[in-house]
């Protein structure tokens, strides 16, 4: 196969495979090859748009709860007698008390030395010393957090299948989320608001079963509420605040649903457990759905990575004889009893024995939560809204009819000005077009206003490297040579500046997409795949149209 046939072959099939891309597009169908098609943005076709609000000062609280035992361990070793206490740990503030001034001008020397980056000493009277994060720290923590949040966000959204979700942080502890089309919005709105926070926590028994139950009823009766009357979240907030005084130190209250119950509070079974054993959704390596071996109920398999098993180990091994439990956003999904060190890194989240799909269905909505990443944070839905689109229908029928006429137009003037070859400019063009819808529907891109822009772009990319290969062309023709050897020079000679104006556009459009978000990196994606199109439709097609009349057809000369 010489280089014409090879050429030939590429530009075919690489059209016949834009065009069955293509197809799904255009005519629904429900039996073809591909059933790949565009999706269109949120500022076309609508979606939803849910507004989350992240419980930052939660995760700052246990980060400071978390340091201050650590601090706690380092001055025991350092054999200094101090008390510490989280006063106000969602501001990241620890106090120190110690017995004379020479152990407090110790544990200045140790927290300089040691935890200088992170706490900086804020007071120091007779209450003690008290240190708080730095407030670069602090910003910089808290923005991690947010971003973390977002991350984990947009990879559940990306293994549940919407296409090109805009997620955005808005404000100092909100995530915006649109996602487009309602199809999918209604399931990944579920995957969202299941924040599967996981906790692997021991039971305390500082406080009997029964003695915990009386203490609730009282609190509730005290205060006036219980859990049917608040949301879960606000009702576990307020019983701990209440039971804080009376419960041991670093514990908390969580409950379990009972099994015949079909809301929480209809029944639940309260659990006093360890605030922080350390061990959590981060320490996993995977998640899947499988089946009890003696009930076939299914459950949720979990796998730690080698630092998690290790301290799933750790903690299994201290707390034998004793119940752990699994905690997912705070509600207890089982509290198993611990006969033995468990030493494999595994372990499983039964969930009941409710009805068996919708055991299944939350069993696949958790593991694939946790697959994909555990939340940092708590979430909560502030708002929620369905978004029309901001373009209207008539708007988009107007740009629909605006887009025929500017292409009718376009091809008008190529084949009165360029006569011949303005038709084979024409049909590079469609070809153009028709590869860049294939290949934004089978990336399962969606199709937002910048991305429009960005095809109107590339039209003009296109028309512009036809104009300079058939420039070129005529001052070839211009100087008497054949039309072979013009067709040769003209694409040849206008290469360079062809390829030198699409390396300056990629660069722009990469920029664009490593540092933009959202509409910007819509725009900036159609714009690189537009230029690989040209080159293929406008460039690499057209060549080949043209060299096929003049090598194969005989033709002694193109109208030009």
């Amino acid at each position: 196969m010489d280089n014409y046939r090879l050429r030939a072959f590429l530009a075919i099939l690489g059209v016949g495979i834009a065009i069955v891309m293509v197809i799904p597009n255009i005519v629904p169908m429900k039996s073809w090859i591909t059933d790949t098609r565009l999706n269109y943005g949120l500022d076309i076709q609508g979606g939803l748009q849910i507004v989350m609000g992240v419980d930052v000062d939660s995760v700052v609280a246990e980060s400071t709860q978390r340091e201050t035992r650590s601090i706690e361990t380092l001055l025991l070793k350092e054999s200094v007698a101090a008390t510490l206490s989280t006063p106000n740990a969602k501001n990241g503030e620890i106090l120190v008390k110690t017995s004379d001034t020479a152990q407090a001008e110790k544990v200045k020397n140790i927290m300089s030395r040691d935890y200088g980056t992170m706490f900086m000493l804020l007071t120091e009277n007779a209450d003690g010393l008290t240190f708080r994060y730095i407030d670069a720290f602090m910003l910089d923590y808290r923005n991690r957090i947010i971003q973390q949040a977002i991350e984990t966000i947009r990879n559940r959204i990306d293994e549940f299948g919407v296409a090109e979700p805009s997620i955005a942080q808005q404000g100092e502890d909100r995530i915006m989320v649109q996602l487009p089309g309602m199809a999918n919005a209604e399931r990944a709105k579920e995957l969202i608001n299941t924040t599967a926070k996981l906790d692997f926590q021991m039971l305390n028994r500082g406080i009997s079963q029964d003695k915990l139950v009386e203490m609730i009823t009282a609190a509730e009766k005290a205060g006036n509420y219980s859990m049917g009357t608040l949301k879960y979240s606000e009702y576990v907030d307020r019983l701990n605040q209440d039971l804080k005084s009376q419960l041991p130190a670093d514990s908390v209250v969580y409950f379990e649903k009972n099994e015949n119950a079909q809301r929480m509070e209809m029944g639940a079974t309260p659990y006093l457990l360890n605030a922080n054993d350390g061990l959590g959704g981060n320490d996993l390596d995977d998640a899947f759905v499988s089946y009890d071996g003696t009930s076939g109920v299914p459950v949720v398999s979990l796998k730690f990575n080698p630092a998690g098993a290790v301290k799933f180990g750790d903690l299994t091994t201290k707390g034998v004889g004793n119940q752990m439990a699994i905690v997912l956003d705070r509600v207890v999904k089982s509290a198993p009893n611990i006969n033995e060190p468990i030493r494999g890194g595994q372990a499983q989240i039964t969930l009941g024995r409710g009805n068996r799909e919708q055991t299944i269905a939350e069993a696949q909505m958790i593991s694939t939560s946790l697959r994909a990443g555990a939340l940092p944070a708590r979430l909560e839905q502030l708002e929620e809204r369905t978004v029309g689109p901001s373009l209207g229908s008539d708007s988009i029928k107007k740009a629909q009819t605006g887009s025929l006429v500017g292409a009718a137009l376009i091809i008008l003037f190529l084949m009165i000005y360029y006569k011949a070859f303005g038709v084979i400019a024409s049909v590079s063009i469609v070809v153009n077009i028709t590869s860049l819808i294939a290949l934004l529907s089978a990336f399962g891109a969606s199709l937002t206003l910048p991305g429009i822009a960005g095809i109107a772009l590339t039209v003009g990319f296109a028309v512009d490297a036809n104009v300079l290969i058939q420039e070129r062309i005529k001052e070839e023709i211009a100087r008497g040579v054949s039309w072979a050897a013009a067709l040769k020079q003209g694409y040849g000679q206008a290469m360079s500046a062809i390829i030198d104006s699409n390396i300056t556009v990629s660069s722009v459009a990469l920029i664009l997409f490593i540092l933009g978000t959202g509409p910007v990196r819509g725009f900036a994606v159609t714009l690189l795949i537009g230029i690989v199109t040209t080159l293929f439709g406008n460039v690499f097609v057209s060549k080949v149209i043209a060299d096929t009349l003049i090598h194969k057809f005989g033709l002694k000369k193109i109208s030009i």
